[in-house]
């Protein structure tokens, strides 16, 4: 049976935006009696989590994280896989839109009046979802990001680094074909360029030496 496109392009999208909105960092952090937006850097991230409650806490949030990205976006990818012709330009929109209203989500939590983290871990669940397009790209990504974060230990130039290593990846990973998937390059362009916009404070904190290292003192906001 084809899915419409009321469905493919507002229903899923709109479910994917809810389960992103919940704000595991958040939640964990109360149920120790912690606001986790009034403590340590007041970002609802795993870093945030792992400094203020412990780290195996921050480790635990940025499982769920990545699994809100991951579950929408498998669950739409076993729905559309079966249609006509996949992945057309209309599946490959909705399977992206998925993935953009929980990244959104994460970012933009109504739970949170539409405040939240800054998306690296639910974009990590995104792009590990969407397969075999984004899958590769993002454990070299990560990959990137566990390497630069142990040597500098700034999760932050880890996060931007491993946003920008994205689209040359992803280029070289899909060359062949990449006239037919340029709604997922273009994707690709939106995201990185949001993470990096949710990381400005970071940067200049970088650039100015001001920026906290893992284990540090908390100076301002940091990186989820």
């Amino acid at each position: 049976m084809e899915l419409g496109p009321a469905i493919l392009l507002g229903a899923f999208p709109a479910a994917a935006y809810v389960i992103g909105s919940t704000p595991f960092g958040a939640i964990i952090a109360r149920a120790h009696g912690v606001d986790l937006r009034a403590a340590g850097s007041g970002n609802v991230g795993a870093t945030n989590v792992g400094r203020v409650v412990g780290r195996a806490w921050g480790y635990l949030c940025f499982a769920l994280d990545l699994l809100k990205g991951l579950g929408p976006v498998l669950a739409a990818w076993v729905l559309l896989r079966s249609q006509a012709g996949f992945p057309t330009l209309v599946h490959q929109a909705s399977w992206l839109a998925v993935g953009c209203g929980a990244i959104l989500g994460h970012v933009f939590s109504f739970w949170l009046r539409f405040r939240g983290g800054k998306g690296v871990a639910t974009a990590l669940g995104v792009v590990l979802g969407v397969f075999p397009y984004f899958t590769y790209v993002g454990l070299c990504a990560f990959g990137l990001w566990i390497a630069v974060t142990l040597v500098s230990r700034y999760v932050s130039l880890g996060s931007v680094v491993a946003a920008i290593s994205f689209l040359p990846l992803f280029a070289a990973f899909n060359w062949g074909s990449l006239g037919a998937l340029w709604p997922m390059g273009a994707f690709a362009v939106a995201m990185v360029a949001m993470i990096v916009a949710r990381h400005r404070g970071n940067i200049r904190r970088l650039l100015a030496g001001t920026e906290s290292r893992i284990g540090g003192k908390v100076r301002d906001q940091e990186s989820d």
